[in-house]
């Protein structure tokens, strides 16, 4: 698994992806490429008042955009894996469908993904970025609804919709039109993924569109767990209502979708690789015991994580005379997230080591007599019922004046979490595929388990309030400065009874308000290029889980529990008919960031710095070439920590590169495209104290499309090729204990599609 990266190798992988353009440059341009008023002219809503638009060109800041096209070709397993298509941005996807941990530019972070903010049609789907076992990406799946996603980091965030300092990732969905359209997929796998597609839009009155769509999908698990690991459907509509001076628009989002959780295993035991997952058939079916009494319950941990609920919301566009603008979008988010799991706890051992007579013992499940040899590992059967809700509102009015335009909005939210948690609830295990638990060992017939026990019950009810404006003034023909304003109220009453008891423990009643700010140039220097420079600061509010984990610094030091983020950027840009390029650097601070590793562990307090640079590079020739670069290099910091500063940040690497070639081809009258991802990742840190290091890989993508007639497609897409045995994060419980979670192995899916 170790691989030796050096500065060249990446250097040769930005070089040969940049110099495609150069060459392809020599051929004869046509008047299409060069001629300014034919070029597309691409809208983007992120880091705008109310989602109201702005040229991606005229645009202070560096937006990402990938579109349905590009979302087929990346093949993404689940949401948060997309996320690696844009720069500045780690993911750890290896986790299955749900329970992503994505980490940007330099933002410190241990896990989850706390400056991610999802949004669909410019909503945030639920307010808070990061709750335990809860991320933004577990709530949302893609399917071939999707039309697009703008990914914004920084720039304005910290003003506009929720305030997020960090990642903004803004979904559209298709719309009808006048032509009625349609599709039909049927996807499988090597892994017997079995999932069907469909989409249809059109015409319901003048002016009044529709489009339904969704999906239904069964497999045993990309790590086979020899049962119906994965399964769930979605079901999206979207309406569209076209008036004489706007538009209204409202869907729904209904989703049950759940999969196997992946964690953690054991490094360097035989048998245990990529493909491995700890659960299957003989140990899903459990008992844990909670409480003061001991209560028993039996819990199904098949369950996996998942999303059982339903995102829905709208929208209301108008102009007016004299330049006046107002818009209006709204977001419902309700449902239950749960997460049920078999975490490691420590390290392998055999069996002769902690059997009752330190030779043998039976499986629980089977009888079976396992000898004093076989590998066995303490493993958890975590419980976390989640109950959530959330309603989100975003109101703005603007005005254009001659060289000025002003949007005023508010901004409000209320979000609701009720959990239920049995964390712990340990007990040795067969260590292989599946293994079941074993008898003859005192504490696995112990109510108590092998390690510790954390159960909770909690509510929580959050608040926040927000006004904003923005403004942008032209100093010039080719020089606008703008800048914007948030003033944000934040309240949060929540109570905790740890223990299962009945007696309340932990009671929050927490009203905090702050002011973010930003302000950023731009300058054209032609109708193509372009540069920029911003500057912002903005604040993570806490919410639920920040205050349980850090109660004593909350309730007895004062601690307000608030990150604030203060970040710069300077920017280029170039847009033309075959080019898309944006070079960032940045800088940014983190101060008040807490990290814990485990319930009922002292929270670290740190303060993170970090600079570096984004490069962000699409480039489609007539010729049927394209490629796509998105690469980061980055330095981080911890400058203030009680023992870790002037380490590194967890978790994050120094560079990441991502390359993606495609060409378009016809063969026998038949359309084809043959593409690929060459994925490289720098070596990291799996913990603050940078005693445990993740070695870098890399990691290749290949796939295939074929048109044979209209309307049919077929597409077959290899992941990870060459089966690389990449580590995403060492054991967050325990730095010490040698586990990692791997990447995902290789798989082949193929699907055949109808479009109409």
């Amino acid at each position: 698994m170790t691989t030796t990266h050096t500065p060249s190798k990446l250097a040769c992988a930005i070089i040969l992806a940049l110099s495609s353009q150069t060459v392809l440059a020599d051929q004869p341009a046509t008047s299409a490429q060069t001629t300014t008023d034919k070029k597309v002219e691409r809208i983007v809503v992120s880091g705008t008042p109310a989602g109201m638009g702005v040229r991606k060109i005229d645009a202070s800041y560096a937006v990402t955009n990938i579109d349905a096209e590009q979302i087929i070709k990346l093949s993404p397993k689940s949401t948060a894996d997309l996320f690696k298509a844009v720069p500045g941005v780690w993911v750890e996807s290896s986790g299955g469908e749900s329970g992503a941990n994505v980490f940007v530019r330099g933002f410190p972070g241990g896990g989850d993904a706390p400056f991610l903010t999802l949004s669909l049609e410019g909503s945030p789907i639920y307010p808070a970025p990061t709750l335990s076992f809860l991320e933004n990406s577990s709530l949302f799946r893609i399917d071939e609804t999707i039309e697009t996603m703008e990914a914004l980091r920084g720039g304005p965030n910290p003003v506009v919709s929720n305030g997020q300092p960090g990642l903004t990732t803004n979904f559209r969905l298709k719309r009808g039109s006048e032509d009625t359209q349609g599709l039909f997929k049927y996807t499988t796998s090597d892994y017997d993924l079995q999932r069907v597609d469909a989409v249809l839009s059109g015409e319901i009155s003048d002016d009044l569109y529709f489009m339904v769509g969704g999906y239904v999908k069964s497999s045993p698990g990309i790590r086979d767990a020899g049962f119906t690991s994965e399964k769930g459907s979605q079901f999206t509509v979207n309406i569209t209502k076209e008036l004489d001076n706007g538009e209204m628009n409202f869907y729904t989002r209904q989703t049950d979708d759940h999969g196997a959780w992946y964690l953690p295993t054991p490094l360097n035991v035989n048998g245990i690789d990529a493909e491995y997952t700890q659960l299957g058939t003989l140990n899903r079916q459990a008992t844990i015991y909670t409480g003061p009494n001991n209560d028993a319950h039996q819990v199904d941990i098949g369950d996996g994580r998942g999303w059982n609920g339903h995102v829905s919301g709208g929208s209301i566009k108008l102009e007016f005379d004299n330049g006046w603008s107002f818009s209006d979008r709204f977001n419902i988010t309700k449902g239950d997230a749960n997460t049920l799991g078999l975490v490691p706890a420590g390290s392998a051992t055999t069996l002769g080591e902690v059997a009752d007579n330190g030779q043998s013992a039976t499986g629980a499940a089977t009888g079976t007599t396992y000898d004093s040899d076989t590998p066995v590992q303490q493993v958890g059967r975590w419980v976390v019922l989640k109950e959530i809700s959330s309603f989100t509102n975003d109101l703005a009015f603007s005005k254009q004046f001659e060289d000025l335009s002003v949007a005023v909005g508010y901004y409000t939210a209320s979000t609701s979490a009720n959990d239920w948690w049995s964390l712990g609830n340990t007990a040795y295990h067969v260590l292989e595929a599946g293994g079941e638990m074993l008898n003859d060992i005192t504490c696995n017939e112990s109510a108590e388990g092998c390690d510790f026990n954390y159960d909770i019950n909690s509510s929580g009810d959050a608040r926040t309030n927000a006004f904003y404006t923005t403004a942008q003034y032209k100093l010039s023909q080719d020089l606008t400065l703008d800048g914007g304003l948030r003033y944000e109220s934040h309240d949060v009453q929540y109570s905790v009874d740890e223990g299962l008891d009945g007696i309340i423990n932990k009671t929050v009643d927490y009203d905090e308000s702050k002011t973010s700010w930003t302000t950023g140039l731009n300058y054209s220097i032609n109708d193509d290029m372009g540069v920029f420079a911003r500057v912002n600061r903005g604040y993570k509010m806490p919410y639920f889980d920040d205050f349980r984990d850090n109660y004593v610094a909350y309730h007895q030091d004062g601690e307000k529990l608030i990150k604030e983020v203060t970040q710069a950027e300077l920017g280029y840009k170039l847009i033309t008919q075959s080019t898309d390029f944006f070079a960032t650097l940045f800088t940014n601070e983190v101060k008040g960031d807490t990290f814990v590793s485990r319930p009922d562990v002292p929270a670290e307090i740190l303060t993170n710095e970090a600079y570096g640079v984004e490069l962000d590079y699409n480039f489609n020739h007539e010729s049927g070439f394209s490629v796509n670069l998105n690469t980061t290099l980055q330095q981080t910091e911890i400058t203030e920590s009680p023992e870790n500063k002037g380490n590194e940040a967890q978790r994050q690497p120094k560079w990441q590169v991502r390359v993606t070639p495609s060409y378009d081809f016809e063969v026998d009258g038949m359309y084809a495209t043959l593409y690929g991802t060459l994925s490289a990742v720098d070596d990291r840190f799996g913990n603050n104290e940078n005693t445990v290091t993740l070695d870098g890989y890399e990691k290749v993508d290949l796939g295939l499309i074929v048109e044979p007639m209209e309307g049919i497609k077929l597409q077959l897409a290899i992941d990870n090729l060459t089966n690389e045995q990449g580590i995403t994060e060492g054991d967050p419980r325990n730095a010490d204990a040698p586990n990692g979670r791997y990447i995902m192995p290789r798989t082949t899916r193929l699907s055949v599609s109808y479009e109409f």
